[in-house]
């Protein structure tokens, strides 16, 4: 029995652990997801000019950037047209796909791009990175776990270091020490480890307020939502037996409101890091929909691949 997700019970049995947090967390996020920043390419790489299309509010559009990859490579071409890669682009649902993608358009013109412009304002840039930073470094367990379910002992061992020194030295995360003492691994998620052992990403969907997916990176994005033990032993949305947390898991209002905070500082925090690289991008691209599309399945199936 888990109970408890943002004050609802719920029964964990079968295929409705997925569905059930699906849902949740749409209701939960109520923003967008996150874009890339500093220590989400790999880390040591900086933000730049470069520009790359966006898809709204999720900003997680955010296709080209260098998520999961060597700062060596070739840097994606976001505007690569669909065919000239051999990734197939399984899109059955475009029709809803291209509705939902435009929403997220809007509500980014309209609300998290202001709003990011304001906070930009207000914070200056080093500020702003310690801030990516910080978020990035409390994701360690998923990426950790992922290292290890993959065989990847190394990254493991990287990321486990790179945890040590930032969380000491780096105060809490916000200062990345660890990249300058080349501490530096692929991020590995979920969906990546369920692409290493063969499941196919199945359709692209797009999601309202969220960046895109497969249905494959979907569960993975889900389960490593499980894989933070944040979510169980510090901000309760999860509760499994007895596990004490740092919030009493009746405090639910409490724990909603810090959670709900953190995501909104998160995606703004992103989005204002962002705001020069995506300037211009929507005009100058003729089929913004399918250039993220491509971007995206291009750089989900260069990270399984490494």
């Amino acid at each position: 029995m888990m109970a408890g997700l943002y004050g609802i019970p719920i029964q964990l049995k079968g295929t409705m652990v997925g569905l059930t947090l699906t849902v949740a967390l749409l209701i939960f996020s109520g923003c967008a997801s996150q874009v890339a920043s500093k220590t989400l390419q790999p880390p040591g790489t900086e933000y730049s000019n470069t520009k790359a299309p966006i898809v709204a509010a999720s900003s997680a559009a955010a296709p080209a950037t260098a998520v999961g990859r060597n700062s060596q490579e070739e840097p994606f071409d976001p505007f690569a047209k669909p065919g000239e890669t051999d990734i197939e682009e399984y899109d059955p649902l475009e029709p809803v796909n291209t509705k939902v993608f435009e929403f997220n358009r809007q509500m980014d013109r309209w609300i998290l791009k202001p709003v990011a412009k304001g906070y930009d304002f207000i914070l200056p840039n080093p500020v702003q990175i310690g801030v990516s930073n910080f978020f990035y470094n409390t994701r360690f367990v998923p990426r950790l776990v992922n290292n290890i379910l993959q065989g990847k002992f190394r990254g493991a061992g990287i990321e486990t270091g790179r945890f040590l020194v930032n969380t000491t030295v780096g105060i809490a995360g916000f200062i990345d020490w660890a990249s300058d003492m080349n501490l530096k691994t692929p991020e590995e998620d979920l969906g990546q480890t369920l692409g290493f052992y063969g499941v196919t990403p199945g359709p692209y969907i797009i999601v309202p307020l969220y960046p895109p997916f497969t249905v494959r990176d979907l569960a993975g994005y889900v389960g490593d939502i499980f894989l933070n033990p944040i979510h169980w032993l510090a901000l309760p949305i999860i509760e499994i037996g007895e596990i004490p947390s740092a919030i009493p898991h009746q405090n639910r209002t409490t724990t909603s409101l810090i959670l709900f905070t953190s995501k909104v500082t998160e995606v703004v925090n992103d989005r204002s890091l962002n705001l020069e690289k995506y300037q211009g991008v929507e005009e100058s691209t003729v089929d913004l929909y399918s250039a993220v599309r491509n971007a995206y399945l291009q750089k989900r199936a260069k990270a399984i691949q490494e």
